[in-house]
């Protein structure tokens, strides 16, 4: 009986999430479905989680815990920018001379900038700017993007219409 018991505290307990050779956590089955059911209801909770995946809800809040401690997700409210007074938004594809990294990391400083990217491709760098009004954007781009050193140019695509915008691609 004792054996069964610990077998049992074990298997909820074991590593749900172990690394992989590159430092990337792995994640099981049973983390993935508990991504996907948050995913659906950030405010699920755990008892309904834990109802749904297998698991009780100690397990669950663990695992959600080490989860959110490994950075493999985050627990957000997500706004709509027009709601909220930010009436401009563009991607910005920009061009450098130099190291990428450093004027990624700048842009990352910048609080209207809501995504940071270093591609290969036509642009060096792509961030994403949430701004209220055109005013605004071009003040963010003109004198704070621009005036970056080893920025060498930028071109700027602002969005008319967000007609999709979607984070359940964690699970598939």
């Amino acid at each position: 009986m004792h054996s069964e018991a610990v077998a049992s505290r074990s298997a909820d307990q074991r590593d749900s999430s172990r690394e992989s050779r590159n430092g990337t956590p792995q994640l099981d089955a049973v983390s993935l479905a508990i991504i996907q059911q948050l995913q659906e209801d950030g405010r699920r909770p755990y008892a309904a989680i834990g109802k749904a995946v297998g698991l009780s809800e100690a397990a669950v809040r663990q695992r959600v815990q080490k989860l959110l401690d490994q950075g493999v997700m985050q627990i957000v409210a997500v706004t709509d920018p027009l709601t909220v007074g930010f009436r401009r938004q563009a991607m910005v594809g920009i061009n450098v001379e130099g190291d990428v990294e450093s004027i990624a990391d700048a842009l990352t400083d910048m609080s209207e900038v809501e995504y940071v990217v270093m591609t290969a491709g036509s642009f060096d760098i792509l961030a994403e700017i949430v701004c209220e009004d055109d005013d605004h954007l071009l003040d963010v781009i003109n004198k704070r993007i621009r005036s970056l050193p080893g920025v060498r140019s930028t071109e700027s695509f602002v969005y008319l219409k967000l007609k999709k915008q979607t984070y359940m691609w964690g699970t598939r």
